[in-house]
Order: structure tokens, then C-alpha cells, then sequence
């Protein structure tokens, strides 16, 4: 009896173990806002509605899927105001902001959507106009939630805004760079899942064997 309520224990922690090892987070699914410094990339300290660029700045957008500010992926490509507005002359009274936007990989996309080409562009607005002004004159439609978060792009992505992502463990879809070489050293040796099944196995077989004996000696 003792050795088939072990045998059950086990068979629970074996059940729970694999039921938390299936998702694992990942971080959540949105648009980070940049700021350009020379040839490297920061993460602005403002909103886009509220941010006011002045003229010949240069910001960036970015969707993925990232943990928080610390972690969150930059805009690629080159990102350099005098490429990006070459072909958009200065106005009296207006600014010129060199937009950057990059629509992330298929790896961040939502399910059954596909990311566009990243774009550049060179908004042309008046000098006490937002980024997210700006943005509007070179990329409708934008989406916003109720806590004015940016949530879409050019109508990108067409549903949810800033929601948690997890990833299953069992999952076909190709991972980052950065999660591959994770899974590789997670790999490296037995999970926990895998180990407590193996306790289960040896154990409910030990179990066998004593009943198998104790008919014969009965």
C-alpha cells in the first residue's frame, strides 16, 4: 500500500513538472520607441504622444517580442537623417523627422500575420508637433489602446497591443538566435520533467516485481 500511494506521488509531480515545463515566457509583444544618438540607438525616455523632436532628429519604432526596456530589440538598417530626408526639402515653419520603422520577423508576428518590410520615411510637421504626430503623417493607420499605448503601425499588427507571449517548449517555430543558444545549453543535460518520469517508471516497476512475488509466495 505505502508503495502505491509513492508511485502515485511521483505520478503527480511528474504531471506537474511537464505541465509547467510546456510554456515558457518569453516577454510581451509590442512596439518599443527609440531615439537615434549619433550611430547607436537608446530607448526613449518618453512616449511618442508625448515626445516633441526637433527638426533633423531621428527615431525609430520596433515590434517584438521583448521582456522590458533593458531587453527590448532595436530598429535595423541604417538610420541616418540625411538618406532618410534627402529627397524631402525644408519648409518655413515646418521640421523634418526621419522615421524609422521596422515591422519586426516573423518570429515576433502574432499568428497568422506576416510583418512588413521595414520602412524609413521623413515626416514633414510643425515645430511643436509629437512623434506619434509625426507618425501619423507617414504611417496610418495607428492604433491606440485606452491607456494611449501604440499598438499598431500602418495597421500593424491588426489585433492585441503589449500582450504576454509565452513560447512552448514542444514548439515547431523557428527560435532567435539568442533562444537558440538557451535551448542548446537547456538541452545539455536530463530536464526535470524527464528525470521524475524515469523515478515514476523504476518505481512502478519495482512495484510489479514485489506483487509478482508476493503471489508466488502466497
Amino acid at each position: 500500500m505505502r508503495l502505491r500511494r509513492a508511485a502515485a506521488l511521483l505520478l503527480t509531480l511528474l504531471v506537474l513538472a511537464l505541465g509547467t515545463g510546456q510554456a515558457q515566457a518569453v516577454g510581451y509583444r509590442y512596439w518599443s520607441f527609440w531615439d537615434r544618438d549619433g550611430n547607436t540607438w537608446t530607448y526613449a525616455t518618453q512616449g511618442p504622444s508625448t515626445a516633441v523632436p526637433s527638426d533633423g532628429d531621428v527615431q525609430g519604432f520596433r515590434f517584438a517580442v521583448s521582456e522590458d526596456s533593458a531587453d527590448a530589440t532595436k530598429p535595423r538598417g541604417t538610420a541616418d537623417f540625411a538618406s532618410i530626408c534627402a529627397n524631402t526639402p525644408p519648409k518655413d515653419g515646418k521640421k523634418r523627422i526621419a522615421l524609422v520603422l521596422d515591422f519586426g520577423t516573423a518570429t515576433d508576428a502574432p499568428r497568422r500575420e506576416t510583418p512588413p518590410q521595414p520602412r524609413r520615411a521623413c515626416a514633414v510637421v510643425s515645430p511643436d508637433a509629437t512623434t506619434a504626430e509625426a507618425l501619423a503623417t507617414v504611417a496610418k493607420p495607428l492604433r491606440y489602446n485606452t491607456n494611449a499605448l501604440l499598438c499598431a503601425i500602418a495597421g500593424y499588427p491588426k489585433t492585441g497591443c503589449g500582450e504576454p507571449v509565452t513560447r512552448e517548449n514542444n514548439s515547431t517555430s523557428k527560435p532567435t538566435e539568442t533562444e537558440g543558444k538557451a535551448e542548446g545549453k537547456k538541452d545539455g543535460g536530463p530536464s526535470v520533467g524527464l528525470l521524475a518520469g524515469a523515478g515514476v517508471v523504476a518505481l512502478l516497476g519495482a512495484a510489479a516485481v514485489w506483487q509478482a512475488r508476493r503471489r508466488r509466495n502466497g
